[in-house]
């Protein structure tokens, strides 16, 4: 008798099942993907959950109990990770937030559904994000603060995220093959934190040359992020051509038709950019050239960001020529890509709605098929451009929430006005009503609005009323149950959040001095509450306890506004006491409004998102060489103060109350200006015009300084406890407010 090997006995059944047609079937991608989410968000909970994938034309998910763990079914990843992110919400109580250090807890043993519930999208797109992230939030994240962000936009439903990422890495490899040297190409783009305007066709050359080492490592972040996103059901939004190129293009191509664009938000005309005529076949060329490299490298779900006139004026408005231009550019991208979409941002039919006229809207935006185009309707909780457009003529367009410029740190939204304008949109939009979006402009301090206008995508019963939903954030900021969380929470919604987003809001602590309105461009440092409003409600969280990062996050936030709301009053009674000559009240004011800048340094220094330090130490990460790291930080504290070099009306767009920034430049700015005052009075001299003048020269200077010297260094870790933090700042401040 032969011998059998053990290897033999193994192998020959699972021969026969294979030539049988039994093998053993792969696991479904989406429930992989999923299940991977899975393991991420939830570590040690994971294997508590069963994902199951139910093919449907619609995007659904269904929640049910399985045999002492969790059943959630949908029709792909995407749909799953939402019905998990509503168990975690509206069972568990927790929040996943969208930045990497958020945590939460999550209960020791996992809540029951009891009845099955089925959940449908009300719309199959979910956008989210705007050029402006990317330089106002993004510029310097690595793969880590990615990966987590992806994880909470498939949590929250996206699946038409922006990906914009490496787009020069791309154009560095384009422009170069064409003929242009490395030097001009890198001189050609701007520093990381300005690149969101050069791909708008803003800005060109200002705080370049680009480092090669950018470019290498922006490339190959894309990748992961274009795959990941793939992988959990979402098309990634590319970059194309919009026209914009290298002045010394002119070189190689003498007779191609270029036109030096006007001057910037007050950028001189050395940073003005170049724009090829989309008539032009050289246009067409570019276009394929880039599609197909990118298409190369990234992939492409063939769905295309391109804006060729944002917050430019067009060379004609002869709705003729508009018309013709629009058409042009769709031409170039189908012939790059049959099945291209262009998507574009309808934040021009706002900010330039003087020459946007209806005739010149509707020439541009049907002159080719409505299917092949997407619009986002940028600012809806201030202007819906769908009710003065005829719903734009038909095209495909997404209903978006902005909610914030620069990624100012200021409590504004309204719920109830959101609502009540999807409502009516879903009622009223018509049939190329396509989606719901975000267009935030950087990562705020009021993630949870962002939150509610995705889950309006969704038929959640409990979006049928704003208190009902109020009172299920309060148990997901806190992590339990509490009235009196519920309590702070109602009064924040109703009395706190009354307000829409406008660019310019600061907190009074983070604007320029000057006496009267702030001098600043953007320095909106009003707000229509009560302050003691806001005193009821930290005094009410601070007999709560919380459990999860987001609750010492918002006894952070709420407090940071409520002394710098209580830091506005001070210098009105500043201004008063300057003009009753009373020097002793003047002194001991500017004391205690300089001693409250430190107590705000202080208190926001314990949170993560608040220090300023960790943005200069994730810029100076991208640099290899020492010049490469100070480069990099050069740029990132630039974009927080004054934006340029010169003196313009950018300075202090992005301004922040973040750990260093306020305790430093802003406390800074207040002690300068106090002087000023000071020996103004010393000198018999009123503070006018010309004593400003002065004051200004010297406060410019030491902004620059801030940012070209690179002057302090700043914790890039969170130091102390909040909660102890806020209750001894409420002790001390509670009785003047």
């Amino acid at each position: 008798m032969k011998k059998i090997s053990l290897i033999s006995i193994l192998i020959i059944p699972l021969l026969a099942l294979s030539c049988s047609g039994n093998s053993i079937e792969p696991q479904n991608p989406e429930v992989t993907a999923v299940e991977a989410l899975a393991r991420r968000v939830l570590p040690s909970k994971a294997n508590r959950f069963i994902f199951k994938a139910v093919p449907s034309e619609k995007d659904y998910f269904t929640l049910q109990d399985d045999g002492g763990k969790i059943s959630i079914t949908g029709n792909n990843a995407n749909s799953m990770a939402v019905g998990l992110n509503h168990y975690l919400k509206y069972y568990c109580k927790v929040e996943y937030g969208w930045l990497s250090g958020d945590t939460f807890k999550m209960p020791a043993i996992l809540p029951q559904i009891g009845e099955k519930i089925t959940v449908e999208a009300r719309v199959d797109k979910r956008f989210f994000l705007n050029y402006c992230t990317y330089g106002y939030t993004m510029p310097w994240w690595t793969w880590e603060d990615w990966e987590h962000f992806i994880d909470w936009m498939a949590l929250n439903g996206v699946n038409l995220p922006l990906a914009i990422t490496g787009q020069e890495s791309i154009w560095y490899q384009i422009w170069t093959e064409m003929g242009l040297t490395d030097e001009e190409v890198r001189n050609y783009f701007t520093g990381p934190a300005h690149l969101p305007w050069h791909r708008m066709q803003n800005i060109d050359r200002w705080g370049g040359p680009l480092p090669k080492c950018w470019l290498d490592g922006q490339i190959e972040l894309q990748k992961k992020i274009t795959a990941r996103e793939r992988e959990l059901n979402m098309k990634p939004v590319l970059p194309a051509f919009a026209g914009h190129v290298p002045a010394e293009l002119a070189r190689l191509y003498p007779d191609a038709p270029m036109t030096r664009l006007e001057a910037w938000a007050g950028y001189t005309d050395e940073y003005a950019c170049t724009f090829l005529d989309p008539m032009s076949d050289l246009y067409k060329e570019i276009q394929k050239k880039f599609v197909a490299k990118e298409t190369e490298i990234y992939g492409t779900d063939h769905v295309y960001g391109i804006d060729i006139f944002n917050e430019l004026m067009p060379p004609s408005w002869e709705p003729s020529y508009l018309g013709r231009v629009s058409r042009q550019v769709y031409e170039s991208l189908v012939e790059a890509d049959p099945d291209a979409v262009w998507l574009q941002m309808g934040w021009l039919f706002y900010n330039e709605r003087k020459y946007w006229t209806n005739d010149r809207v509707e020439a541009y935006l049907t002159s080719f098929p409505a299917e092949k185009q997407l619009l986002l309707d940028y600012y809806c909780e201030r202007q819906e451009v769908w009710q003065r457009t005829e719903s734009f003529y038909g095209v495909p367009f997404i209903w978006c929430y902005l909610g914030n410029f620069g990624g100012n740190t200021f409590l504004a939204g309204q719920l109830d006005e959101i609502n009540s304008r999807l409502e009516n949109t879903f009622e009223n939009g018509g049939d190329n009503f396509d989606g719901i979006g975000c267009t935030l402009e950087g990562f705020d301090c009021n993630p949870f609005v962002y939150e509610y206008v995705l889950e309006k995508a969704w038929d959640f019963p409990v979006h049928k009323d704003v208190k009902e939903w109020t009172a299920l954030l309060a148990d997901q900021r806190t992590g339990r149950t509490d009235e009196r969380a519920r309590q702070a929470w109602a009064t924040i919604i109703d009395s706190i959040y009354s307000q829409p987003t406008r660019p310019g809001q600061s907190p009074f602590v983070n604007v320029r001095p000057s006496f009267g309105r702030p001098k600043s461009y953007y320095g909106n440092t009003r707000y229509d509450y009560d302050n003691g409003n806001l005193t009821n409600v930290i005094g009410t969280l601070l007999q709560t306890r919380g459990r999860n990062s987001a609750y010492a996050f918002d006894l952070t936030n709420l407090t940071r506004q409520w002394l710098s709301n209580y830091f506005g009053t001070l210098k009105v009674r500043y201004e008063e006491a300057y003009s009753r000559s009373s020097r002793d009240t003047m002194r001991m004011i500017s004391q205690e409004m300089l001693e409250i800048i430190r107590d705000i340094d202080g208190l926001v220094g314990s949170q993560t998102y608040f220090l300023v330090g960790k943005w200069i130490a994730d810029a100076r990460s991208w640099g290899v060489t020492p010049a490469e790291k100070d480069y990099f930080e050069k740029n990132a504290r630039n974009l927080l103060t004054t934006w340029s070099d010169a003196d313009m009306t950018l300075n202090d767009y992005a301004a922040r109350t973040w750990n260093g920034l306020t305790g430093n430049l802003y406390y800074g700015r207040w002690e300068m200006f106090f002087r000023h005052v000071e020996e103004c009075c010393d000198k018999g001299l009123p503070w006018d015009d010309s004593a400003y003048t002065q004051y200004h020269k010297e406060v410019t200077a030491l902004e620059k300084d801030w940012w070209n010297n690179m002057v302090g260094e700043y914790p890039t870790k969170p130091k102390g406890d909040s909660k102890s933090i806020v209750k001894a700042l409420y002790k001390k401040y509670k009785d003047r407010i």
